[in-house]
């Protein structure tokens, strides 16, 4: 076989194995889908093809790592007082090795290693749901005006309640003071409880999870 025919190969290849990843992050209406997954696996098997015909090709696959690590920052944002992104970022870390992996032309690795990354993202995914329904902690920010309300009229409101929670910082901008709390909020009732609680509070002027 010529090695162009081979070169082909791999890059099919690596198209078919981000498809497959991308197909999942696109069900679950994911930042990085379908499309991003398969430009990232193929271009990263394309570079690491070239790093083994090129003079100093190493260089040219170290690269690929640097150049991921851009990709994954730029789905990670902050929502309130959560981080949301961390697990696409890992799926673009994923994909690109993958694809490295393919171009490298260890197939059956790669092959195992998509399979592994679908186990992890689907049935553990299932059993995660299951767990949330039993146990879960939520970070709370709630926002209030320093003269209208104070933190120990607000924890003894939250005790009054059988709430859980720990509290995790206080901060103060003009006369709003933010409070973060880490909160129980399984079973659902008890996420019921403190979201309605929160919302009929009239002291309270916002709050973010």
């Amino acid at each position: 076989m010529q090695p162009e025919y081979e070169h082909i190969i791999q890059i099919l290849a690596s198209l078919a194995a981000g498809a497959i990843l991308g197909l999942e992050r696109e069900y679950h209406s994911k930042p990085a889908g379908f499309r991003t997954m398969i430009l990232i696996c193929v271009s990263s098997c394309l570079f690491s093809i070239l790093s083994t015909t090129m003079p100093s090709g190493d260089r040219i696959a170290s690269n690929i790592i640097t150049g991921i690590g851009f990709i994954g920052a730029g789905v990670v944002f902050k929502e309130g007082a959560t981080v949301r992104g961390i697990t696409s970022a890992a799926i673009i870390w994923m994909a690109a090795a993958i694809g490295m992996c393919i171009g490298f032309q260890h197939y059956l690795l790669a092959a195992f290693v998509v399979f592994l990354v679908l186990l992890v993202m689907i049935a553990l995914f299932k059993f995660e749901k299951v767990f949330d329904t039993l146990y879960q902690r939520k970070v709370y920010e709630i926002h209030f005006i320093s003269v209208d309300y104070s933190i120990e009229a607000l924890e003894k409101e939250m005790k009054g309640l059988e709430i859980h929670f720990v509290r995790n910082r206080i901060g103060k901008q003009n006369n709003v003071v933010n409070v973060e709390y880490n909160v129980v909020v399984s079973p659902q009732k008890n996420r019921e409880k403190i979201d309605n609680f929160l919302i009929n509070n009239t002291h309270i002027k916002g709050f973010e999870v």
